[in-house]
């Protein structure tokens, strides 16, 4: 076997690995845990995005904005309980539509101030709701 068949297989074993490990995260965290999760899987599409725009490679930064951008809609934003929220979900509602529109603008211009700006307040969002779960851990008659 080849040095560069070796790496293929040694990259095609460690993606493997790292599929089955999300996977078993995925399966077995609690609905606060998936959507923490959500909060990381954003932020690193959103890190490949601006070293791809960096590279000049297009396909790969829109393919990593794309994931981004589903994150935002598909995960955090259809995870929103309109119903119970009330104003608090739909500021959210809102604040991911806008976080939607700067990851657009940032693929479609280039526009890494755009990617800034998503990252940071998908940061100080994610770092909120990390809290929210350090207080129900320490007091859980709360989280009911």
């Amino acid at each position: 076997m080849s040095t560069a068949q070796r790496a293929a297989a040694y990259s095609r074993g460690a993606g493997s690995y790292a599929r089955v490990s999300v996977e078993s995260g995925v399966l077995s965290a609690s609905p606060h845990r998936l959507i923490a999760m959500l909060f990381d899987g954003a932020q690193s599409s959103i890190r490949t995005a601006r070293l791809q725009m960096q590279q000049g490679n297009a396909a790969a930064k829109g393919q990593a904005l794309s994931k981004a951008l589903d994150i935002v809609n598909n995960g955090l934003l259809s995870a929103l309980d309109r119903d119970k929220g009330g104003e608090l979900a739909e500021n959210l509602a809102a604040l991911y539509d806008y976080i939607g529109r700067l990851l657009l603008a940032a693929n479609m211009h280039n526009d890494e101030a755009s990617l800034d700006q998503a990252s940071r307040l998908l940061d100080d969002i994610g770092s909120a709701w990390l809290d929210i779960g350090k207080i129900e851990l320490s007091h859980p008659e709360s989280g009911r």
